[in-house]
């Protein structure tokens, strides 16, 4: 079963999708900046964006005056889910790591004595 993080993370996997949410981390881009970023062509920029949009991590506004202008927008409301989800893991693994310490710190005053 497919979830909004499965998609999160299919987005994410790709190198260019996550430079073009860098991008639009500093400021909203038009298609044609963005395009202008990189070594592909437009319409592979544009495939990029599909799946960006897909996933809910950007979305696109209409410049009223140029209808055929759109500008991206980055949405880091739909990162909220990868944020939690980061939590939980790096939460389990500090909790490991310091009872692994406690029990080497254990080993290590028993072999002093």
């Amino acid at each position: 079963m497919a979830t909004d993080l499965d998609g999160t993370f299919t987005a994410l996997a790709d190198p260019t999708r996550r430079r073009i949410l860098e991008l639009l981390r500093e400021r909203p881009h038009r298609a044609g900046e963005l395009s202008a970023a990189f070594d592909i062509t437009a319409p592979a920029v544009s495939r990029h964006l599909r799946v960006l949009r897909q996933a809910g991590l950007v979305e696109e506004r209409f410049v009223e005056a140029d209808a055929r202008g759109r500008v991206y927008h980055l949405r880091p409301e739909a990162l909220v889910g990868l944020r939690a989800w980061l939590d939980q893991v790096q939460a389990f693994w500090t909790d490991q790591l310091g009872a692994f310490k406690v029990h080497a710190e254990r080993l290590s005053e028993g072999q002093e004595r």
